[in-house]
């Protein structure tokens, strides 16, 4: 049923946040916004189809010839040596401007010139099929001036070819491919084919031409450059000659001296360090008095050698003989002599090869010293010598860059005095345009599908954006959402065509209840009585079971019902809930409090000539004025305006009222009440004091979520004692489709095993 059986004060967690829908739920929710959007979008389509239908219907076929060229970027001149190598991007930019020369008014006059388009009437005037009307109709709208001349026949016939010449580089390669659109194929085929002659014709002149003023300009800078090179030789020359420089093998020679000083300076210093060392280590030698020490020249040496052997022989001979006979033997003492003289001949030997290092080490010496004395003449000389090196340097260099100036301009004379003779085009054909098999434009089709594709989309934007423009309330997670409140129902919109034979109840007699009885019809007003069983009296049920759910610690016996704006149906409603409080046996009474626009008692009691107001002033009594109901005992307070009141809320607001319904809550179980709307007057903010709980009416699908926001935040009083909100007027097959997860909650087929009737 379309109800809950609790107040909530939060948002329900069942309410789909965003990012959390499934797949599946997200298709189901595209699915749905078609379907609801689904005329807009049908029509929409239809539309632009009929559109690109007209289009197809006005426009005449034209066909297409391509041809195809290749730009060879590296190629040169046949007499040219090198083959300069480009890298990619220029290559690409190079392709890319061959393509804009194509484009060009050049070719296109070459062109139109060449094949006399001028005279052609698919070229001059407004043309065929959709732009020709639309130039036709330009023209005699805003009065074009249309003088035959030939500048304007130029004119029209070059605009004609650029729409038509369609020019692009095949992707990555260096093939360009030429397209012409016509509505005769042989003149599509022959326009094609001349594109290409033009453009090669126009490319070999260019080189012809750029190489003519090539020659010519590097003539006069040949001789200029030749002159300058010699010069600058000569110069480099003379300066040698003055500053005594010399070269040999591309060196100089101060430098080549330089070179070897140093070398012979290392070997020198090396010398004289190794004759040192043996020096040093004879030395040491001689002053330890060890002879059997070893120097290096001493290994290589026969007579320290022999001698070193003997004294080791003696040594032996010496110890054995001491360990047998003792240390004091004769021939002991006289093996310790020969040791002691052969000691002295090695120690003299050792002499020798000192005296002989001494005089090796000052050799090396007087070396080291007579090669710095060279090399340090040879740096004075250098250092005058780099004093004019800068100089140099700065004539050399002048010289060096005239002359590779001078042969690269020579260079390239050559190539331009055979390119001037033998031109070559670095473009040559490759497919020659033929026949069409099939017009080219319009393409059917892709058109058609291109139509119903567009407009379909435009249909669907427009739904969308309509969806989003009517930013409405339409399910109750909407309202849960949005004002933080509980939805406790949402009441169908009700169709009733003709009363239904089988009505039988005790209203068809009124004239039996007493002069201040309702006289029902079969208006909305009785719908709740008139079909008990169908979906609108179960919603209205829904109303009471969350009236009497509702906070037990509070009282919920004045129940006043309100709306945002005016004609969401809150008097129906209010209506209906008091005669199914009513009807069920509790002691009901519905009062009319909206005193701006007394509809309800209008419907009710239009035959009343006093109500609530003059309760409240006096001057009637309140059993006086109410009305009853006689088939559910309900009883109606009017509310009866005989002069425009402009103050109501002070009526309200005052000690009479107050006391009123004071009484009425003493008197009933149930006190409903039919509030004004909150956002044009101010009235129901001013009746806190008195009432216990408010019912917000929500017309469902119209009323914007803004707008009820609004009135609310206005009326904080009131949304503190907010019961829950009603969507009203509903339309359960749309409904189900806004509210993709319950679907199914809002299905025929679950309702009507339960009731007799929708």
């Amino acid at each position: 049923m379309l109800q809950f059986n609790r107040l909530q004060t939060t948002t329900e967690s069942n309410f789909p946040a965003p990012g959390t829908a499934s797949p599946a739920e997200a298709v189901t929710t595209f699915v749905q916004l078609v379907y609801r959007q689904f005329p807009i979008i049908l029509m929409v389509a239809l539309l632009t189809t009929s559109l690109g239908v007209l289009y197809l219907l006005v426009t005449p076929p034209s066909y297409t010839a391509n041809a195809t060229i290749f730009v060879d970027t590296k190629r040169n001149p046949i007499f040219q040596q090198g083959v300069p190598v480009g890298d990619v991007a220029t290559e690409s930019a190079i392709v890319s401007s061959q393509v804009e020369i194509l484009k060009s008014e050049k070719i296109a006059l070459r062109v139109i010139n060449g094949l006399q388009l001028t005279e052609d009437p698919e070229f001059i005037g407004s043309g065929l099929g959709l732009r020709g009307l639309l130039n036709s109709l330009i023209n005699s709208l805003f009065d074009n001036d249309t003088a035959d001349t030939p500048e304007l026949r130029i004119r029209h016939a070059l605009d004609a070819y650029q729409d038509r010449m369609v020019a692009r580089r095949v992707p990555v390669t260096n093939v360009l491919e030429i397209g012409f659109r016509s509505y005769n194929p042989d003149r599509a085929i022959q326009i094609a084919n001349a594109i290409v002659a033009a453009y090669v014709s126009d490319q070999l002149e260019s080189r012809s031409q750029s190489a003519k003023q090539t020659t010519t300009w590097l003539e006069d800078r040949l001789k200029d450059l030749r002159e300058q090179a010699l010069l600058a030789e000569r110069a480099v020359g003379d300066f040698k000659a003055t500053n005594n420089i010399v070269e040999l093998s591309g060196r100089r020679m101060i430098e080549q001296q330089l070179s070897e000083l140093n070398s012979q300076l290392v070997v020198a210093r090396t010398r004289v360090s190794e004759t040192q060392a043996r020096l040093d280590r004879v030395e040491i030698v001689l002053q330890s008095g060890v002879p059997d020490a070893t120097v290096t020249d001493t290994l290589n040496n026969q007579v320290v050698t022999r001698l070193r052997q003997q004294f080791l022989d003696l040594a032996n001979r010496e110890a054995d003989w001491s360990q047998r006979y003792g240390p004091d033997h004769r021939a002991v003492t006289s093996l310790q002599g020969q040791m002691k003289e052969i000691r002295n001949s090695i120690s003299d030997e050792l002499r020798r090869l000192a005296e002989t290092y001494k005089s090796d080490n000052e050799i090396a010496k007087q070396r080291e010293e007579a090669i710095q004395l060279a090399l340090a003449k040879v740096i004075s000389q250098s250092q005058l010598t780099n004093q004019a090196q800068g100089k140099l340097g700065e004539l050399e260099s002048s010289a060096k860059t005239s002359r590779m100036l001078y042969d690269n301009l020579l260079q390239r004379y050559m190539e331009s005095v055979q390119q001037q003779s033998f031109p070559v085009s670095e473009v040559r054909m490759i497919t020659q345009a033929t026949g069409p098999l099939k017009k080219s434009h319009p393409k059917t089709l892709p058109i058609l599908a291109g139509v119903v594709t567009a407009g379909t989309m435009l249909g669907f934007l427009i739904g969308v954006l309509s969806e989003i423009w009517r930013h409405v309330f339409r399910t109750r997670f909407e309202v849960n959402a949005r004002l933080q409140t509980n939805c406790i129902a949402i009441v169908p919109k009700m169709r009733i065509l003709v009363a239904k034979p089988e009505r039988h109840s005790p209203r068809a007699v009124q004239s039996t209840f007493g002069p201040r009885t309702i006289v029902s019809d079969q208006g909305f007003f009785w719908h709740v009585l008139d079909s008990p069983m169908s979906r609108f009296a179960e919603s209205i049920r829904a109303i009471k079971l969350a009236i009497d759910t509702s906070d037990a610690n509070r009282s919920h016996k004045i129940i006043a019902l309100t709306s945002a704006l005016p004609r969401e149906g809150k008097s129906t409603v209010g209506t209906s809930l008091a005669q199914l409080i009513s009807h069920s046996g509790a002691k009901t009474i519905l009062v009319d409090c909206n005193f701006r626009h007394s509809s309800l008692s209008q419907m009710l009691t239009p035959t009343a000539r006093a109500g609530i107001l003059e309760v409240i002033s006096g001057a009637a009594n309140l059993d006086d004025v109410i009305w009853t109901e006689p088939y559910s005992n309900l009883s109606f307070l009017p509310s009866v305006a005989n002069n425009r009141l402009v103050n109501t809320h002070e009526i309200l607001t005052s000690d009479a009222a107050n006391a009123l319904f004071n009484k009425l809550r003493s008197q009933y179980e149930y006190v409903i009440i039919d509030l004004s709307p909150l956002a044009p007057i101010v009235d129901a903010r001013t009746t806190t004091q008195f009432i216990d709980s408010y019912i917000l009416i929500v017309e469902w699908g119209r009323t914007r979520v803004e707008d009820v926001e609004r009135a609310l935040a206005d009326a904080r009083a009131i949304q503190e004692n907010l019961l829950g909100v009603v969507l009203n007027k509903a339309n359960l097959r749309v409904l189900a489709r806004y509210d993709s997860r319950h679907s199914n909650y809002h299905s025929d087929r679950y309702y009507t095993r339960h009731s007799n009737s929708k």
